[in-house]
């Protein structure tokens, strides 16, 4: 079964999910709608991905461009089985009765309300839960390396009680205009959204989250303490966190100390693997950083803000097909995008 698919929104996240759509061997991109035309939008041309045009965006605009449109959202959804709505937050909820009208199934992105959608998705997760849906909301990226590490921790050693410090950076790269320039903005609401997010995945998650925000464009740093029900060891926890997909954990002998390491190491290795952009899928976590004495576990994770969500909207159409389980998807999902296990912890050969 070939699952046709279509993206309304070409920015951040929604040029990574068409781009990750076009690379998987049972899903096809139709096309990309947008309201306007931009320098994403020769993106889309180069990637030789149809143009849309969505909302109130004007013909005329695109033509003066030099951008060639095959149409209008309206048509882009007689086309599909399923959109991937990647707009701007609330948007996607005036987008839903369209989507709804057309018999389209659907899925949203963490910046909508949880009740948007049939269920919030993650696919370490919840993914069986949401096998069959008709729409499903992909959390955001925080909420997404939360579950992660979750689907991780909870099975094994149970959780007594989760407390997570989010230390947000201010903005994504391109947009200059937002965020604190030189300060730190602690989120005044306690807890943050981010622990009632996570129990849309989790109920009754004994979790509770903070938040400040930096004055950088590069990654997300959680800062975890949890409290197991039954006591693990370091080591038992690195090895958990190893063997998981999604995950890669940094050794000492890497000498990554923070985020800049970590993004020039996805920059190094871009166009190796598969991998086509500079991007960091993966919760990132640091050896040296997990720490667990008896039954308190500490560690440090940094989540990309442009990329941890995309295999997630990938592995969320399969689910609301009902073509293959949780595991199957996500390996195909990792296979396609060059994703993989992080290798042993052992420096390297002379």
């Amino acid at each position: 079964m070939t699952i046709r698919v279509g993206v309304n929104g070409f920015g951040t996240i929604g040029k990574r999910v068409a781009d990750a759509v076009s690379r998987q061997p049972d899903l096809q991109l139709i096309g990309v709608a947008k309201t306007r035309p931009s320098f994403e939008a020769r993106r889309a041309m180069d990637r030789g991905f149809p143009i849309f045009i969505a909302g109130e965006g004007s013909a005329e605009k695109f033509a003066s461009a030099g951008v060639p449109v095959a149409g209008r959202l309206a048509d882009l959804l007689t086309q599909i089985d399923v959109v991937v709505d990647a707009t701007p937050e609330d948007i996607g909820r005036e987008n839903r009765k369209i989507y709804e009208s057309a018999g389209v199934r659907s899925v949203f992105q963490g910046g909508e309300e949880a009740d948007v959608a049939e269920a919030s998705f993650n696919a370490l997760g919840n993914y069986e839960a949401c096998r069959g849906k008709r729409s499903l909301r992909v959390v955001s990226c925080n909420t997404t390396g939360i579950a992660r590490a979750v689907a991780v921790v909870a099975p094994r050693w149970g959780v007594a009680h989760w407390h997570v410090t989010l230390v947000r950076r201010a903005t994504d790269p391109g947009e200059s205009k937002k965020g604190p320039v030189d300060g730190i903005v602690p989120a005044l609401e306690v807890p943050s959204h981010h622990g009632p997010d996570a129990r849309t995945i989790f109920p009754g998650l004994p979790i509770a989250t903070t938040a400040v925000v930096v004055p950088t464009t590069l990654m997300h740093v959680h800062v975890n303490h949890v409290r197991l029900e039954r006591p693990a060891s370091s080591g038992e926890m690195i090895e958990a966190f190893r063997t998981t997909p999604r995950f890669h954990l940094f050794a000492p002998w890497e000498r990554v100390e923070g985020t800049p390491q970590v993004m020039e190491f996805a920059r190094d290795r871009a166009g190796r693997d598969g991998r086509r952009t500079p991007d960091m899928m993966e919760n990132v976590l640091w050896e040296r950083g997990i720490s667990v004495e008896g039954r308190d576990a500490y560690f440090f994770q940094a989540i990309h803000q442009e990329s941890v969500v995309v295999p997630e909207n990938i592995d969320a159409i399969r689910a609301m097909f009902n073509v293959a389980d949780g595991p199957t998807s996500i390996a195909m999902t990792d296979r396609a995008l060059g994703l993989g296990r992080s290798p042993a912890s052992a420096p390297p050969r002379p």
